[in-house]
């Protein structure tokens, strides 16, 4: 049974930073690709950022390119997104989630396989 949690959300001023953090639970965390999500209010689920199975491949969703970075621990089971410069509209429900691949880049929702409960993150103006 794999679970994922995430946590590090919250509310921070514009041009603030914050690190979102998802412990993953269960067996072969290195076997599967980690892709960040988020939902701002009233809109549908988008991806943010992904990272291979090593770490050694990432990827960005422009908005966020330059700002946030991804990163992977998987002696701790962990992945994480570092948040700076954080703008309003980066406020949204952040989902983690788990994914089988081979070797592409997953930026599709629907290619995960597990998923987080989320976690809030409000950045004021």
């Amino acid at each position: 049974q794999v679970q994922l949690v995430e946590s590090g959300g919250g509310l921070v001023q514009a041009g603030g930073s914050l690190r979102l953090s998802c412990t993953y639970s269960g067996r072969m965390f290195s076997s599967y690709f980690m892709g960040w999500f988020r939902q701002p209010p009233g809109k549908e689920r988008e991806f943010v950022s992904g990272i291979g199975r090593n770490g050694g491949t990432t990827d960005y969703a422009d908005p966020v390119k330059g700002r946030f970075t991804i990163s992977r621990d998987n002696a701790k089971n962990t992945v994480y997104l570092q948040m700076n410069s954080l703008k309003p509209e980066d406020t949204a429900v952040y989902f983690c989630a788990a994914g089988w691949t081979d070797s592409e880049i997953l930026t599709a929702a629907h290619r995960y396989d597990y998923w987080g409960q989320g976690t809030q993150v409000s950045v004021s103006s």
